[in-house]
């Protein structure tokens, strides 16, 4: 009988005093509500939680009347089956309309009323249509992952089955009402991790089969997926459990197979079967039991017909873990045999088979993919994993990656596979595969591969479509092979790459290779003329340009990388913003010149640009603040010092003296960190430029101007002004500059006065001072003399000065050297000579006097025997002049001084007899003469 057809009262008849009543017409007005409710839309909550609120006031009724427990029936088919309907008219939101808790609130409420009025008379099988509520509902609720509810409502449910007899039902949809309820309880327990209850659960269902083969197909199919469940965890705990599940799912098929009637039902058990062999098979693999999982494989394949795809890839691999890589081999091609097996299959297999042998099966997996080309259709997918798993992630070094390399190279650049990524449908697949390559490319060229890394940079090209896209990515593609070429120093092969990409796409980053390339070809003039192109460029940033300077450095190629400079200096100036410093750049391009000794007039050139924008900015801005900025302005103020130095010892002392002079302005450059520049590294620069300056003169036997002169002398007037504003006393000036600078600024100074008219009191005055400091010596007082003395500017009277100091200097030491005071005298006494001439002049005779006394007591050849010689002949002789004049005194005394000197030098008495013999006949002469009124004389030489 349909519950719609029993009869029962008209609620709206019944008076409102009976709360029964009541609280069912309030429940059929909840309910019309639902019916009402436009599909699709969210059931509010107020619906669930009125009828909730009257099943709690109806529980304390019970027992209910049989007609009240008839009207419960009928509200609660009535709202089951409005929420039916509501599932229904959803249409395809039908799945996410029932797993709405709202929804599983309402047919909780529906179970909730039967199990109200269960017992009701007229309605066959009451508990069993309450429990199969329950159990509808804990369905949902379990999909909801609201275990507990689903929980409460499966025991609900057993507990309504459990009073009843199993040897009373006879309706095969109660029988399996039962197995169903014992089946979800066993999965809601499973789910809250009650495994116990859960193993309980399954093992009582086995009494609830009633010899029905889908009861035992079904019940052994829980125990798979509970064992697929616990395999896919991967526990070491669970192994046993898996096992004993998998053999309970077999033992069920095997028993439902003894008493199955029905084809269709006996293949479903076989299938299952045969599936549980096959995880069972899996799992072994799992835990490395490789020789039973063959025997599983084995008895499949004995009794089945039809090979199961899987159990080819189950054999391989347990191949594999044995390590007999041949059979496994043999397990892998004889898939390409079979038509029937699905892609994701031999995929799989492919990969596991690569991922045990390695490098080593490199070539059996492309044969295998390229064999199942031609039997079966692939799909681009297929074609990529295989790739990407050759290609795999161990590094680019060693023979193993080559042998990938080669295989992946061979496989992208097959036709047939080219041809599974043409086309839109594919385009996903593309880009994928062009980004595996390329990143293998990459690998490869980092690790210095070159040749490798070309070659599968050209295969990624296959797979870039001819568009404004791929135009993009061929020209980066053309960009990076003229790179590997230019690694492998293949210089003309880069060029042909980098022309194609200068056609497609050109830019700062193709003009830069292109620059490369030219340096490889050691083509200065063109790598030079590039810079110019690369400066053109749309898209040029300063970055490039200090690139090329730094590729022209590493390359050996001085002209170009001078010229990157220089181009980087003009950006300087007009104003670009910059990676670097300008001053670091004028210190890197200086470095860089001061490598070759022959570019010194080009490091001056540099080095005077580099003054040049000092002076524009202003130290300070030019070599930055701190201590940064001070050791860049040392580093300029040393290496213009160094380059003088150098150039002066090469000779080349116009670069000397224009570098001494650079030096100069540097260490005379001012700093945060300075209040002052180097006065002391000021004076000795131009000192030693202007003595640069008077060297190059002599050393090109040339004549400097005037103006030349009074510049040179304006710069020592400069070095005069620094002294006087930082020592106030002579030795503090010495203190400043030192022993030779004071002396080079002496004689330089000297020097120049000197070819100046009317400066000889001022050469005068200077050499004074000099003298004065208390610090010349008499070498340097000698040189002095000597060169005061000489030559068409001499002035004889700071030689005389000079060389008498120098004198007094020489005797005054403890030991003196008399070659030097021979030489002195002798510069004195033909100082004299010439500067007077007058051979009376008492101060001649006063040198030769002081050289005779520096001879008395000195030991045999002490004084120079030569220079004493010398004496004595030149004292003797200047009595030549005054005998023929008749000055017979002055005669007698030169002739007495000529030989009491020979009588101080050894190997003279030949000399000193004549001498004597003279004299006497000199004296009678004299006397004769008196009484002639005649004289002679002999005179020695």
């Amino acid at each position: 009988m349909i519950i719609d057809e029993i009869n029962s009262p008209d609620l709206r008849r019944i008076g409102h005093d009976d709360p029964q009543f009541h609280i069912c017409y309030q429940m059929e007005l909840s309910i019309k509500e639902i019916e009402r409710h436009p599909p699709g839309k969210p059931l509010p909550e107020t619906l669930s939680t009125e009828l909730q609120r009257c099943i709690i006031q109806l529980s304390p009724l019970v027992p209910l009347p049989n007609s009240v427990k008839l009207q419960i029936w009928k509200l609660s088919y009535r709202l089951w089956n409005a929420c039916v309907d509501l599932s229904n008219a959803a249409g395809v939101k039908s799945s996410a309309y029932k797993l709405n808790e709202e929804h599983a609130k309402l047919r909780q409420a529906s179970a909730d009323l039967l199990f109200l009025a269960c017992d009701v008379s007229g309605i066959p099988s009451p508990a069993f249509k309450t429990a199969s509520f329950f159990y509808k509902t804990g369905l949902i609720w379990h999909e909801l992952k609201k275990f507990d509810l689903a929980n409460n409502c499966f025991e609900k449910a057993t507990d309504l089955t459990s009073k009843i007899k199993i040897s009373s039902i006879s309706d095969d949809d109660e029988k399996r009402l039962l197995l169903d309820i014992n089946i979800a309880r066993a999965r809601t327990a499973w789910e809250v991790s009650d495994r116990n209850l859960c193993i309980t659960l399954l093992n009582r269902s086995k009494n609830l089969l009633f010899g029905v083969a889908e009861n035992y197909k079904a019940l052994a199919n829980q125990y798979m997926i509970f064992a697929k469940t616990l395999m896919s965890k991967g526990e070491v705990s669970g192994v046993n459990e898996e096992t004993k599940l998998m053999n309970e799912a077999l033992e069920l098929c095997e028993k439902g197979l003894k008493i199955v009637k029905g084809v269709e039902e006996k293949t479903a058990l076989k299938d299952l079967k045969s599936k549980t062999l096959r995880f069972m098979a899996a799992s072994h693999l799992q835990r490395d039991e490789f020789e039973s999982a063959l025997r599983c494989v084995k008895f499949l394949r004995s009794g089945e017909r039809d090979e199961h795809p899987s159990l080819s890839v189950l054999a391989m691999k347990a191949w594999l873990g044995l390590g007999r890589f041949v059979e496994a081999e043999k397990e892998l091609r004889g898939m390409v045999l079979d038509n029937g097996i699905p892609e994701g299959i031999w995929v799989s297999a492919v990969e596991s088979y690569f991922q045990a042998v390695g490098a080593a099966g490199a070539e059996t997996a492309k044969g295998v993919f390229l064999g199942l080309l031609g039997r079966c259709h692939v799909s681009a997918g297929a074609a990529l994993r295989i790739v990407n798993k050759v290609i795999g992630d161990g590094g680019c070094d060693g023979k193993d990656a080559s042998v990938r390399a080669k295989v992946v190279a061979e496989l992208a650049s097959d036709d047939r596979v080219v041809e599974l990524f043409a086309g839109e449908a594919a385009a996903k697949e593309r880009t994928a595969m062009h980004a595996i390559l390329w990143n293998c490319a990459a690998e490869h060229f980092r690790s210095k591969n070159y040749q490798i890394s070309a070659e599968i940079f050209e295969k990624s090209m296959l797979y870039v479509l001819y568009d404004m896209e791929g135009r993009t990515i061929r020209a980066n593609g053309y960009r990076v092979l003229c790179l590997c070429h230019l690694g492998l120093s293949q210089p003309d092969r880069a060029e042909e790459y980098i022309n194609e990409a200068d056609k497609l796409e050109p830019n700062i980053a193709t003009a830069f290779l292109k620059f490369k390339v030219y340096l490889q070809k050691n083509d200065n003039n063109a790598a030079t003329s590039q810079l110019q192109a690369m400066l053109s460029c749309l898209d040029f940033t300063t970055d490039f340009l200090f690139l090329a300077a730094h590729e022209a450095t590493a390359s050996h190629s001085l002209p170009v990388a001078i010229a990157s400079f220089s181009h980087i200096l003009d950006l300087y100036s007009a104003g670009k913003p910059m990676p670097t410093t300008e001053v670091v750049t004028f210190r890197t391009l200086v470095a860089l010149l001061s490598h070759d000794h022959n570019n010194d007039s080009i490091i001056l050139k540099q080095m005077r640009r580099a003054h040049g924008r000092m002076c524009d900015l202003g130290p300070k801005a030019f070599f930055g603040k701190g201590e940064a900025g001070k050791r860049e302005k040392n580093w300029f103020s040393v290496n213009a010092w160094n380059s003088g130095v150098r150039s002066g010892k090469e000779e080349k002392y116009d670069l000397c003296a224009e570098f001494f002079r650079l030096a100069s302005e540097f260490y005379n450059a001012v700093t945060d960190e300075e209040t002052e520049g180097n006065n002391m590294m000021v004076c000795q620069s131009l000192i030693l430029s202007v003595s640069a300056i008077i060297a190059d003169e002599k050393h090109k036997h040339g004549t400097l101007t005037e103006t030349e002169v009074k510049q040179a002398i304006t710069l020592l007037e400069t070095v005069q002004k620094i002294l006087k504003s930082t020592a106030g006393e002579s030795d503090n000036l010495l203190e400043t500059i030192g022993h030779n600078f004071l002396f080079a600024y002496t004689w330089s100074a000297y020097d120049l006065y000197g070819r100046l008219d009317g400066m000889g009191h001022q050469q005068l005055l200077l050499i004074k001072q000099y003298v004065n400091s208390k610090t010349s010596t008499p070498d340097h007082l000698l040189q002095i003399g000597l060169d005061a003395s000489q030559g068409p500017r001499s002035n004889q009277e700071v030689a005389s000065f000079v060389l008498n100091t120098c004198l007094s200097a020489l005797l005054a030491a403890p030991l003196p050297d008399y070659a030097t005071v021979a030489l002195v005298l002798r510069k004195l006494i033909s100082l004299g000579t010439v500067w007077k001439g007058d051979t009376r002049d008492d101060s001649v005779m006063e040198m030769y006097r002081q050289a005779y006394r520096i001879m008395v007591g000195l030991k045999e050849g002490e004084y120079p025997v030569e220079e004493a010689k010398w004496l004595s002949m030149t004292a003797w002789n200047r009595a030549a002049v005054p005998v023929r004049l008749g000055h017979t005194e002055t005669a007698k005394k030169w002739m007495g001084m000529g030989l009491e000197l020979a009588r101080m030098v050894p190997g003279m008495q030949a000399y000193i007899s004549c001498m004597e013999e003279f004299v006497a006949g000199f004296e009678e002469g004299v006397q004769e003469k008196m009484d002639t009124g005649k004289s002679s004389a002999v005179l020695v030489s």
